[in-house]
């Protein structure tokens, strides 16, 4: 597949380079200037083409690459998407999850990919500790059920994305991770010193899941060396994976089986890209129905909806600083039952408004409350619809 580069953003560098090396996919313009060791590893068809507008109007590229500058980003992947092109964005996408929404609105209109740069959740550790959260009671792992995540994390710089930008929101790092390991987070708060957000200074996130089990997260920026450790504890025990050089560093992972004998797995140097471009590629072909049901291998699943969802946490967890209080999310499941029920309860209210303007009016104009009974007639029969129309199977 062609593609293009949209910026200069690390992740998406990284992310075109491994594109490129496939041999499967082809890079054919980039926006802002790159250095000869990277345009090197592109290959000799990328060019540069500074204005956007341009690269998008060409039809040889099929795909296309944001990693725009923070400001310019919400722009470039609305463009990219009304291109009707697939479209790879680095996250975050924007400060507020507004744009992510339109995004998935674009997108269920062109019927193209769109999906997100998350690369942390793609190392094997993070989803060799996902194993030890089961909350199935014929299945448990060897700690036992699942009681709480921990996750310790600090670096040298600064950790929140956008926080030494005047006037921007910062983004928390670590959203994909968590939902990774404990699923759907279902109330979330944040703790600053102050009610607002301040470069060099901690963070602290806390919170609960949707199926069950608690999470602490500390955010330490502007440490002597990266520190990244994961604790999962359960109701007999605990295993812990620490990340002594940061997150694509090497992985130690400790636990103790039910007889209490020590284990102890290790991981070299993490490299996502190898992994998301699989499930790009999965995205663009997908197998048959049943094909992967008898593979060991199991592909790594990445949707808009992870972006969407660590885009409202975000929010979620800034509200929390300012107001000192924790969130409660919802996630209302979109389905066509629920837009039925939806549009005929603000129907009923609307009638229920007109019926009682009419029975008013009706005192200067009878002939007006005739038409009283017709609207109640076309509503119930509105109530019919959802029992002659067949119901769409579920998938």
């Amino acid at each position: 597949m062609r593609f293009a580069l949209l910026g200069d953003h690390p992740d998406g560098i990284d992310m075109a380079l491994a594109l490129a090396q496939t041999g499967r996919h082809q890079i054919l313009a980039f926006t802002t200037a790159l250095s000869e060791e990277v345009q090197r590893g592109l290959g000799a068809p990328a060019r540069r083409i500074g204005d956007v507008e341009e690269v998008l109007a060409d039809p040889a590229i099929e795909a296309v690459l944001v990693a725009s500058r923070t400001d310019q980003r919400p722009a470039h992947l609305r463009r990219a998407l009304q291109s009707e092109r697939h479209v790879l964005c680095v996250h975050p996408p924007d400060q507020s999850p507004e744009i992510a929404y339109e995004a998935a609105m674009l997108r269920n209109d062109t019927g193209h990919i769109l999906l997100p740069l998350l690369p942390e959740a793609t190392h094997p550790a993070i989803r060799r500790l996902a194993e030890f959260v089961c909350r199935k009671e014929n299945n448990r792992p060897p700690v036992g059920a699942f009681r709480l995540l921990q996750m310790e994390r600090g670096v040298p710089d600064e950790i929140l994305d956008g926080i030494d930008l005047p006037g921007h929101k910062p983004a928390f790092p670590g959203w994909d991770i968590l939902r990774t390991i404990g699923g759907e987070i279902q109330e979330v708060s944040a703790f600053a010193e102050a009610e607002e957000l301040r470069e060099g200074e901690p963070v602290l996130l806390a919170g609960r899941f949707q199926e069950g089990g608690l999470f602490q997260v500390s955010l330490v920026p502007r440490q002597q060396s990266p520190r990244w450790c994961l604790s999962v504890l359960g109701s007999m025990g605990r295993v812990e994976l620490c990340f002594p050089q940061g997150w694509n560093g090497p992985a130690i992972l400790d636990w103790r089986d039910a007889d209490g004998e020590p284990h102890e797995e290790y991981w070299q140097h993490g490299d996502p890209w190898p992994v998301l471009i699989e499930a790009f590629e999965q995205t663009l072909s997908p197998s048959p129905s049943g094909a992967e049901e008898g593979s060991e291998r199991k592909t790594y699943r990445l949707s808009w909806q992870d972006a969407i969802r660590a885009l409202e946490l975000d929010d979620a967890a800034r509200r929390g600083v300012e107001k000192r209080r924790s969130t409660l999310l919802e996630y209302p499941e979109a389905t066509e039952e629920v837009g039925f029920k939806g549009t005929m309860t603000l129907l009923g209210c609307s009638l229920l408004w007109s019926v009682l303007l009419l029975l008013i009016l009706s005192v200067w104009w009878p002939k007006l409350g005739f038409l009283i009974v017709p609207l109640i007639v076309i509503f119930l029969g509105l109530q019919l619809l959802r029992y002659l129309l067949p119901r769409q199977r579920e998938k």
